[in-house]
């Protein structure tokens, strides 16, 4: 009784102090637990083990969140908690995070914490990270800049070959004036020719560019890539291209068809026109020749081979033009302050194309030996103090058209072509030829005394495309870059003081 007398009034009293302290928030003597039920003791210790006092108003009780996150959730507010005030940045610690977490790799966490950011304990620790190694390498690059090295579809767009040309474009228009179409068709890559042609009116300048470009000589002339005469401007003596013209082809060889030299066509159009010269020119015939040596002075700048056309031999007119074009040619620009891309070249050095002799239209009689070595020693003499690149490089012993010839029977071999007429122009005689009196003769092909205008054309077409690719500048030049000097060297030849003065002169 005694026991049970001693302990019921400390229940009793117990009870109403905590129902006092409910209602009334009497605070008991210290030593007694005065802050809720029985269930709430176990917290007792910790908050006086904090030194944490008790708050004013009513008492709320706090829900144990972050004693029932699992650890790797627990870490995370961590980081993005401000120290003084200053954010700290989120580590990406879920895109190196080791299997044996909680978090499993590939969720929306994972993806948003890849970001940016220091690597992780782990990754300096050596281990192997859940993500594949590109994710990893590419964590600065852009999303559009690693979606797109990603694609497979952009990395075939890569490999496939460029686009090509079924036409050609305007380079220079016939008001003299610089185009940029063919920008579009350049690649960044240095492995190009560049071949260029010039001549006189009416000596088949298109025919032979389309024919060492992208055409056969079995092919209807109308779809050519550099159009030639048709039959009414032959008849009215008209000329068919104006300005230049750009075509380049899948090998990266860029061929430049130009207006013909000279021409009369041009200079008639003027007349009867009444078309308005640039007032530096007060002729007509000033502002056709100055036309005519722009053009040559340009090619001789930017092109790897010219290729000078006639249709009978020879025209002392046309090598006064070519070295006059030499004397005003541009002088090749010096080297810029980054001479790293220059290839032992010295920045004195003027640079001079390939000249190539193509003699067109070419007779019987032109392919003898004799008249072709006596060929080769007029022009010879004509371009003895000429520093165009004129012999040695092109050779029709190498092509064994004259297979009974020794290669010295040629002793300064200059750099000439004979083109025979072609079969539909030829067959008439031929026929003529072989159908005399002697009726065997009938039976028997016409003899030609060369091969057919189509092995010709071939042979052409290899030795041209086999011409030493001589560096062009003090740099190495891309397409891209050779498009933009061709650019600043075509401006040039039209401000150029040396040719104004000569205009000047022939007034």
């Amino acid at each position: 009784m005694s026991e049970s007398g001693h302990s019921q009034p400390g229940m009793y009293g117990q009870g109403r102090r905590r129902r006092r302290r409910r209602g009334d928030r009497d605070v008991g003597p210290p030593g007694q637990n005065l802050s809720g039920p029985s269930r709430d003791r176990d917290y007792q210790p910790r908050e006086r083990r904090d030194g944490s006092e008790d708050p004013p108003g009513p008492l709320i009780q706090k829900t144990p969140i972050i004693l029932a996150k699992p650890p790797g959730e627990r870490a995370k507010p961590s980081q993005n908690t401000p120290v003084s005030g200053t954010p700290v940045l989120e580590k990406p610690i879920m895109l190196m995070k080791a299997r044996d977490d909680g978090v499993k790799p590939g969720t929306p966490t994972e993806s948003a914490a890849q970001s940016s950011g220091p690597p992780s304990k782990i990754e300096r620790e050596g281990q192997r990270p859940t993500q594949p190694v590109y994710q990893i390498q590419n964590r600065g690059m852009s999303a559009s800049a690693s979606s797109s090295a990603l694609d497979p579809m952009v990395g075939q767009s890569k490999l496939l070959p460029p686009e090509k040309m079924k036409h050609s474009i305007k380079l220079v228009d016939d008001q003299m004036n610089w185009c940029d179409s063919a920008m579009e068709y350049l690649r960044d890559q240095t492995d190009m020719l560049v071949v260029g042609v010039i001549g006189l009116q009416g000596t088949g300048k298109s025919t032979i560019m389309s024919l060492l470009s992208a055409n056969t000589p079995e092919e209807d002339q109308r779809s050519f890539v550099f159009r030639p005469q048709t039959q009414e401007i032959k008849e009215r003596g008209g000329n068919q291209s104006t300005g230049i013209d750009f075509f380049i082809t899948q090998e990266r060889v860029i061929f430049l068809d130009t207006q013909p030299m000279l021409s009369p066509s041009i200079l008639d159009h003027l007349i009867n026109n009444d078309r308005k010269l640039p007032p530096e020119y007060n002729l007509p015939h000033t502002y056709v020749e100055m036309q005519s040596l722009q053009i040559a002075a340009f090619l001789f700048t930017v092109c790897h081979v010219v290729i000078v056309v006639q249709d009978w031999f020879t025209d002392l007119n046309l090598y006064r033009f070519l070295q006059t074009a030499e004397m005003l040619k541009p002088s090749t620009p010096s080297a810029s302050h980054d001479s790293t891309g220059s290839s032992g070249s010295d920045d004195g050095a003027e640079y001079y194309p390939h000249i190539v002799f193509l003699q067109n239209k070419a007779r019987r009689d032109d392919f003898c030996p004799r008249n072709l070595k006596n060929m080769h020693m007029v022009v010879n003499k004509l371009m003895a103090h000429s520093h165009l690149k004129y012999k040695g490089t092109l050779s029709m012993l190498d092509c064994n058209v004259f297979p009974g010839l020794g290669q010295d029977y040629l002793t300064t071999e200059v750099n000439m072509f004979l083109l025979p007429v072609q079969e539909n122009d030829g067959e008439d005689n031929l026929t003529k030829a072989g159908s005399g009196t002697y009726p065997l003769f009938s039976l028997l092909p016409g003899y030609r005394g060369h091969p057919a205008f189509s092995t010709m054309v071939s042979k052409l077409r290899s030795q041209i495309l086999a011409m030493p690719r001589c560096q062009l500048s003090h740099t190495i030049l891309t397409e891209k870059n050779w498009f933009h000097y061709a650019a600043r060297i075509w401006d040039g030849v039209k401000k150029s003081s040396a040719l104004s003065e000569y205009s000047r002169l022939l007034c």
